[in-house]
């Protein structure tokens, strides 16, 4: 992966995704369908990166040796976060990298550990990322919401979206 990135944005983009460890993680497939499937995120680097761990017998493998270009979506439907990162993932078959992401999360996934051949890692390198921030309460969402349904209008929340470019 490429070697130059920018600290900044590196960092807002682990604000943004915060404490969220599941994702969708999205691929195509070789007949160039979109499949997606729940992942656990297990680190965000220092160059933003987004390490995921997975088995070299999946689909989700395979779909990346042949179009690495994926996208990771993040949701915390509690405050309202969403965020959606599009980036270039990466098959990493590296022993000292999967032993020092080990965790007893992953062992329950994983039960062989972390010598079992087919467990691998799949790291994305973002190019971009969209959120989607309200700085609203849930309860005052909820009554924006309400309202708006009433009145036929659009909720009336205070929201932030922006990108981060990496």
């Amino acid at each position: 992966m490429s070697s130059t990135y920018n600290r900044d944005h590196a960092d807002a983009l682990s604000s943004k995704i915060g404490s969220m460890r599941f994702a969708m993680f999205t691929t195509r497939d070789a007949n160039g369908h979109l499949v997606s499937q729940p992942m656990t995120n297990q680190q965000i680097d220092q160059e933003g990166g987004l390490w995921f761990y997975t088995r070299s017998t999946t689909e989700l493998w395979e779909n990346i040796a042949h179009e690495p270009e994926v996208n990771v979506s993040f949701a915390n439907s509690d405050d309202s976060t969403y965020v959606s990162v599009s980036g270039q993932a990466e098959r990493v078959v590296d022993r000292n990298q999967i032993k020092a992401l080990w965790n007893p999360m992953v062992q329950a996934w994983f039960p062989a550990g972390p010598e079992d051949e087919h467990v691998v890692l799949v790291r994305v390198m973002p190019h971009a990322a969209e959120y989607w921030d309200s700085n609203d309460s849930k309860m005052v969402r909820l009554f924006a919401m309400a309202k708006a349904a009433v009145t036929g209008s659009t909720p009336d929340v205070d929201a932030e979206h922006g990108t981060i470019r990496m």
